[in-house]
């Protein structure tokens, strides 16, 4: 009867131990699964959705930014062509002036040449369009570096994702079809080459 106890106990510890190890076993492997797939959705989700986001929003805004500068150095050409043949024609008063044959044509002229003079430095605009070209740099290098921020993001996702699921115990576990390798954001050929820039 002892000894029956005895194995029946042995047979206890030995269930017990091999439950206990198929607890940890499913636990680990369950973890690992979820932590790849909290990577991989980082990777395909979220830091490659961000990059996306940062071009559709270049996409949209550069277009736009142009158009505006562009638009606005058109004003104000328009402007300062009006300003500039009004400053021409005090030229043309100043004739009528000097032509005056009578005290009324003098002060004809005088009053033109007032109305005139006013008119110019009351219309004359304060040149905007180069602060404009300045705000368009800007926010073409704003892109641009909200860009690259993204593609160092989705980098980052990339390398620990794959340091996940290549890690000794985690690639015996995760399956390589659901968990395949992912590639990191590459360059386009030739652009280690600098762009030449013509004016």
């Amino acid at each position: 009867m002892y000894k029956l106890n005895l194995n029946m106990k042995k047979s206890y510890i030995i269930f017990g131990g091999i439950a206990l190890l198929a607890i940890i076993l499913f636990f680990s492997y369950r973890g690992t699964y979820n932590k790849a797939i909290e990577f991989r959705n980082k990777v395909d989700n979220e830091a490659w959705g961000n990059v996306q986001t940062m071009y559709q929003r270049r996409a949209d805004l550069v277009p736009q930014l142009v158009e505006t500068v562009k638009g606005a150095a058109a004003n104000e050409k328009d402007i300062l062509t009006k300003v500039t043949n009004a400053r021409a024609g005090i030229a043309g008063i100043n004739d009528e002036i000097l032509n005056a044959k009578n005290p009324e044509q003098m002060e004809i002229a005088g009053k033109k040449i007032n109305t005139a003079i006013n008119l110019a430095f009351e219309a004359y605009p304060q040149i905007q369009s180069t602060k404009n070209f300045q705000d368009l740099q800007g926010q073409l290098e704003g892109s641009e570096n909200r860009i690259a921020k993204a593609r160092t993001d989705y980098n980052e996702a990339v390398k620990n994702y794959n340091t996940h699921i290549e890690g000794f115990f985690n690639s015996m576990f995760l399956n390589k079809q659901t968990f395949p390798v992912k590639e990191s954001f590459k360059a386009s050929a030739g652009s280690e080459v600098a762009p030449e820039v013509k004016f």
